[in-house]
């Protein structure tokens, strides 16, 4: 059974999710700001937090962002509840740790829906095993990665698409492919923001040469080839 966390401050939101939650048998917790939402984190295990960005006093955004901070190694996946539907606001979701964004209004079918594959989705990478390539390491359970024995600053977005190439090394995918496995089939993120977040992981690696492991494929999308490394 399935404990999941609401924080949302309109409470008609609430009852709605409730409706549609509750007869699919998850247990749920409710909460209308971040202060009170902080206080039931620390008395239950959560698999999941449904999270309005607009909260009074701390935004759901900041909060988000305190959770996957705090809590890198134990911290439930959170789908982001908002009306900003700005590719640039879905993003900036993203990259506050959400694992999947839901712009309001939504449907009951679609929450329970994308609901659903996050946790799968979440139980899956717990599962997941180490992998290293040439000095740059990734560990799913301590939710680290490091170059040549640094450790490395990525967002929660970055992180599982540097997963998602290590794991699937010299095969072309698509942007579309890149979302569904990434970000999960019911993800409805536009296809420009697997580049945004290619650049910004390239970025990050590239003061150890491994940036070059990740090749454009033009016409189809990108590859991830761990033999081709930048002298640095």
């Amino acid at each position: 059974m399935k404990r999941i966390l609401i924080v949302e401050d309109e409470p008609e939101i609430r009852e709605m999710i409730r409706f549609t939650l509750e007869p699919r048998g998850y247990v749920l917790s409710e909460a209308d700001n971040a202060q009170d939402a902080r206080r039931l984190l620390g008395k239950h295990a959560y698999d999941l937090i449904l999270m309005d960005w607009m909260l009074p006093g701390r935004s759901g955004l900041e909060f988000t962002k305190e959770i996957k901070q705090k809590n890198q190694k134990s911290s439930p996946p959170i789908i982001m509840l908002t009306a900003r539907a700005d590719e640039s606001d879905k993003v900036e979701g993203l990259d506050s740790g959400a694992d999947d964004y839901i712009t309001k209004p939504f449907s009951p079918r679609e929450l329970a829906a994308r609901i659903k594959a996050v946790i799968r989705r979440n139980s899956h990478i717990e599962q997941a095993l180490s992998l290293e390539f040439n000095g740059l390491y990734i560990d799913p359970v301590q939710h680290l990665v490091t170059l040549q024995g640094d450790p490395a600053n990525l967002s929660p977005a970055e992180y599982n698409l540097l997963y998602f190439f290590m794991s699937h090394p010299d095969r072309a995918y698509t942007r579309s492919q890149i979302l569904d496995k990434v970000w999960g089939d019911n993800a409805y993120v536009e296809e420009r923001t697997v580049d945004v977040h290619i650049r910004r992981l390239r970025k990050i690696l590239t003061p150890s040469g491994h940036d070059a492991y990740i090749q454009t494929v033009r016409g189809v999308g990108y590859r991830f080839t761990p033999t081709k490394q930048k002298h640095v």
